[in-house]
């Protein structure tokens, strides 16, 4: 939490929707280094087959959103599930100079607690001109709380912005290609790469039109809550589609002492999604007292089907529960809702 009552949106997390096995916030160090102007990215030649194929249609829309970070749908590769996150005005520590980064990013399904899974993989901006993808190799530890790499600069925006090799049409395709496994385990077993046929996800952000809407929950009996089982508002709708908060009140395994809070899809609209919402999302935990509220704000999203989005770590317990907060009076305790759809997501 920052000094007042905001969070940075890089620790949104993904989570399973049965019991919201999420991506715990990451583990942030130095992210990779653009030394200087004369930076270039490496070409990868017709070697680099990416595993994801990421194309966002509309990159002039996706900067106007005022979004710090988009993430795309979940891919699969050799048993484990990935996602690639785009943050369009990376700045390194020290410099004024906004870069378009990648980092990868895993879900915890397959997270064992113990194990560490170190993955090499290149991330990758496709330069039409040259008729190749062009990025950086990268390697990274994840493991059962820890599961976002650190964010890799690719290109400075306003390269990228003027430049027809890499934007054409205001899109452009971004790619991550995972070249090798190992799982550091009592076993210590590499796991084998298995090339399948590349995934192609398409990103579209409208420019206008956004579909808006708020809901407010009122837990008059929080002390009382199972507080160790998941416990979920009524759902509510927004854009036709049916969604509710979702709450560990004393944390899920993978937060330290925090309550975890997430939204979450109704299951009978995971159904019938044909196309793939893309979303921001505001929660928070209302201030009964003083109107310092505790606020945490996502980046972009796209609907997956079975998962929820949210925080492990969203707010400490014993500061929640401070009788001079004004976050739990007596046994009540407000959460709300803030979402707005600004697109759609599909595959082909």
């Amino acid at each position: 939490l920052a000094e007042e009552t905001r969070r940075e949106e890089e620790g949104a997390d993904l989570s399973s929707m049965g019991n919201c096995k999420s991506l715990s916030r990451a583990l942030l160090g130095k992210a990779h280094v653009a030394p200087d102007a004369e930076w270039r990215m490496q070409d990868f030649g017709k070697t680099h087959v990416p595993d994801l194929e990421w194309r966002i249609h509309d990159f002039s829309s996706l900067l106007e959103t005022g979004a710090k970070s988009a993430t795309s749908a979940i891919f699969h590769c050799s048993g484990y599930n990935w996602l690639l996150q785009v943050i369009p005005m990376h700045k390194e520590t020290g410099s004024e100079t906004p870069y378009v980064a990648l980092r990868l990013m895993t879900t915890q399904e397959r997270m064992v607690p113990g194990h560490t899974v170190h993955v090499v993989f290149e991330l990758s901006v496709y330069n039409h001109t040259k008729g190749m993808y062009c990025g950086c190799k990268a390697s990274y530890n994840f493991h059962f709380k820890n599961s976002y790499s650190k964010e890799h600069c690719l290109i400075p925006l306003q390269e990228l912005l003027k430049s027809s090799a890499f934007l054409v049409d205001d899109s452009c395709v971004f790619g991550v290609d995972i070249l090798k496994i190992d799982v550091s385990s009592p076993e210590k077993k590499a796991v084998v790469v298995q090339k399948k046929a590349t995934t192609v996800q398409n990103l579209f952000v409208q420019k206008k039109g956004f579909v808006k809407g708020k809901y407010t929950w009122n837990i008059n009996n929080f002390l009382e809550l199972d507080m160790d089982n998941f416990v979920r508002s009524p759902t509510f709708e927004v854009g036709v589609h049916k969604w509710y908060v979702g709450m560990y009140p004393h944390g899920n395994k993978y937060s330290t002492d925090c309550i975890s809070l997430y939204l979450c899809l109704g299951a009978s609209d995971e159904l019938r999604l044909e196309s793939k919402k893309v979303f921001v999302m505001t929660l928070s935990i209302l201030d009964q007292k003083n109107g310092k509220h505790l606020t945490a704000t996502s980046g972009l999203w796209v609907c997956n089907n079975g998962c929820g989005w949210g925080w492990a770590d969203f707010f400490g317990l014993k500061k929640l529960k401070d009788p001079s907060g004004g976050y739990v009076v007596g046994s009540s305790c407000i959460v709300k809702a803030d979402l707005t759809i600004i697109g759609s997501s599909n595959d082909g």
